[in-house]
């Protein structure tokens, strides 16, 4: 039973949160009432789950060393030593697999836009992620496959306006994660992330100032747009502006109040006002749509 649980932390599943992002064309491109989409959304979800969990073992394995001088992430399964390398590798292998063949199962294109997610990860944990600004595309464009696999990857055309507004909360999500861990390490971030060194408090903070004011824009234009308009027969969407906005003030808050912000998910499952925040903007969303 230990055994399970530490594999359990090594896979992280409390970061499946994050393929949410699969369904945001079933939930905007108005399909959810077809069966056969919303299979292929789900096994697009889970591919994308299980592909993730094996790039956070990839990681894991690449970057036990440098954990060990992290305060948090000294406690994770293979930087403390509780699991070994061979184990993570058996689990990666496992999920990778799992992972090919529930997107084989949704569609080719779910399959080919799984392999390309692994793909940059695997480029970003053997080196792109000593990049300084490049690191943070590649995690926000982990996020952009997800919504092309839910879209494009079962033949739902994509808003391009959404995609806009997905690229700009990733990034959001991206530099507020570099700005925790800055603030974890109390100026020492190089000796576990090296690409650290070339960011900065002052410089971060005006990323995530750009990011989080384009993804509220982005958000709203789309809300009130013509062709949104004509699509979702309303002119209310703009009502679910006020917990996106709310919601990332709160993340802000939690970033440099509270020492949160290093790990979006967890974040999310944790605060109470980021679960109203996105609880409300959901079922506000839902009731518009329907």
């Amino acid at each position: 039973m230990r055994r399970m649980r530490l594999w359990l932390r090594l896979l992280r599943p409390h970061q499946w949160i994050k393929s949410g992002f699969v369904f945001v064309g079933l939930l905007f491109g108005h399909a959810w009432t077809d069966p056969a989409l919303v299979r292929q959304v789900v096994l697009a979800a889970a591919a994308f789950s299980l592909a993730a969990s094996a790039i956070y073992v990839l990681n894991d394995l690449s970057d036990r060393e440098r954990d060990r001088a992290h305060p948090e992430k000294c406690h994770r399964p293979l930087a403390s030593g509780a699991v070994g390398t061979g184990e993570a590798f058996m689990l990666m292998a496992l999920c990778l697999a799992a992972a090919v063949v529930l997107a084989l199962a949704s569609s080719v294109s779910v399959l080919l836009i799984v392999l390309a997610y692994v793909v940059l990860n695997v480029a970003y944990s053997r080196g792109l992620k000593h990049v300084v600004l490049l690191d943070v595309f590649i995690i926000a464009a982990g996020f952009m496959l997800r919504i092309l696999a839910g879209t494009q990857g079962v033949g739902i055309a994509p808003s391009q306006w959404l995609l806009l507004c997905g690229l700009m909360v990733t990034l959001f999500l991206g530099f507020a994660k570099r700005r925790a861990e800055l603030n974890a390490l109390d100026g020492q971030g190089g000796s576990h992330r090296a690409v650290l060194d070339d960011y900065d408090p002052v410089l971060l903070d005006k990323l995530i100032g750009i990011s989080a004011a384009a993804a509220i824009i982005s958000y709203s234009l789309y809300t009130v747009s013509a062709e949104t308009v004509a699509m979702h027969g309303t002119t209310r969407l703009i009502y679910t502006v006020p917990f996106v906005v709310y919601g990332m003030f709160r993340y802000l808050f939690l970033l440099h109040r509270r020492g949160g912000g290093g790990d979006p998910a967890a974040a999310v499952l944790r605060d109470r006002h980021l679960l109203v925040a996105v609880g409300g903007w959901f079922l506000t969303l839902v009731a518009l749509l329907a």
